[in-house]
């Protein structure tokens, strides 16, 4: 092996057939297993991936010489000869998360174990439908693996996510610098010289929100989030549920509503006219411009933007207008949830993004609204519960979905 780039990106229908590339991959099998089971023996190894203690010993004694495993020592036992136990040595390789959001960027480097070692955001971006814009995302990744203090010949992946519709497949987004001939993940793969992986934002935010917050007995789950956009995430038999063409979640763009809203997507009358984080603020400023009572009004006045989290700050300071108008989203979004557990039937729904941070001024009318509009036993079946996961959630799906691409798993 002349290098881990090499070691892992080896293509599987390589013509090489013989006892290295056979070991090769049983090497990675090791890594596998130990990302996600943790230390472990040479008997466990050899029972679990069913290969001889031998060539067990042999191939976990090299990724100890290369720096992938580290020897722990013997472990404890009743009695008996005591076993050396081993771990992945994580700082052999890491990987890059980025999410590319509407209103900034954010970057981190995760280990092996998905540990982040490294974290960034950008708040100046804006993302917009432009050659500019893409030239500027490219150099921000670039800038980022270049100064974030790790080798990036260790760096074995970068795992891009961005809101819209996208297809992990073809690496392309549909919503954003679709006249490019290239797919975005053939652009940063040139730019960058990183193996990419390019994901749906939600969707990379509801795999690390299954996995680092999840109960032992979950393996079917939603995730609801609910920032300047509606969206869901899906996971169902403990497997992310894509579709085919990559665009299972665009719960936003359902026509709930008979209203002549036209909708980001082109249509009208999509839950996200009414109870997205931008229909939120568009409605506020109406509210004002009518002369509607809030706090909000001096900072309409000087012609500054309201956001979605100046909505939720004011209701948690007791505005009027703002509970309403959190409240009344929170009940239209649960008849639609509502939909959404009698379909699916899931063991949880976790609510995320911007509009999860109001508390129980979203929770309480929308559970109220799901139970009301849901079949009763589906509704005892289901547990609802707030995500308490960081804004940078995203990108570091992104990250672990990129690991476990690369590390076979």
């Amino acid at each position: 092996m002349t290098s881990l780039t090499e070691f892992f990106n080896k293509p599987e229908d390589d013509a090489l057939k013989g006892i290295s590339y056979k070991n090769n991959i049983i090497k990675r099998n090791i890594i596998a297993y130990m990302a996600v089971n943790g230390e472990s023996t040479l008997s466990e190894l050899t029972k679990e991936l069913h290969i001889s203690v031998p060539t067990i010993t042999k191939l976990v004694q090299e990724l100890v010489e290369e720096n992938i495993v580290t020897d722990l020592g013997k472990v404890e036992t009743p009695g008996g000869r005591r076993p050396n136990i081993f771990g992945l040595a994580n700082s052999a390789i890491y990987f890059a998360g980025v999410s590319v959001g509407r209103d900034n960027m954010q970057f981190l480097i995760t280990d092996l174990q998905n540990n982040i070692i490294v974290e960034k955001t950008d708040r100046t971006f804006e993302l917009l439908d432009r050659p500019q814009c893409l030239e500027h995302i490219c150099a921000n990744i670039e800038t980022f693996v270049n100064t974030c203090g790790i080798d990036r010949n260790k760096i074995l992946g970068l795992g891009v996510c961005m809101t819209g519709r996208v297809n992990p497949d073809t690496g392309r987004s549909y919503r954003y610098f679709t006249s490019s001939e290239q797919s975005l993940r053939e652009i940063l793969e040139e730019r960058i010289g990183i193996r990419v992986l390019f994901e749906n934002d939600t969707r990379a935010r509801c795999y690390a929100e299954y996995n680092c917050g999840k109960l032992k007995d979950e393996s079917n789950v939603l995730y609801l989030h609910m920032g300047r956009g509606i969206a869901i995430g899906i996971v169902i038999d403990g497997q992310l549920y894509y579709g085919k063409s990559g665009f299972a979640g665009e719960f936003g763009h359902i026509p709930f509503f008979d209203n002549e809203v036209i909708c980001s997507c082109g249509k009208k009358g999509c839950l996200e006219t009414e109870v997205s984080g931008i229909a939120l603020e568009e409605k506020m400023c109406r509210m004002i411009e009518n002369g509607v009572n809030t706090i909000l009004k001096e900072k309409y006045d000087l012609q500054k933007t309201i956001h979605v989290d100046d909505i939720i700050a004011a209701a948690k300071n007791d505005d009027n207008l703002s509970i309403e108008l959190i409240e009344e989203a929170g009940e239209k979004i649960g008849k639609a949830v509502a939909f959404l557990i009698n379909t699916f039937n899931p063991e949880t729904v976790i609510v995320g993004g911007n509009l999860a941070e109001a508390g129980d001024y979203i929770m309480l009318p929308l559970k109220s609204s799901t139970n009301k509009y849901s079949l009763s036993l589906v509704y005892k079946d289901t547990k609802f519960r707030l995500s308490k996961m960081p804004k940078n959630t995203s990108a570091w799906g992104v990250a672990m979905l990129i690991r476990n691409n690369v590390i076979g798993l």
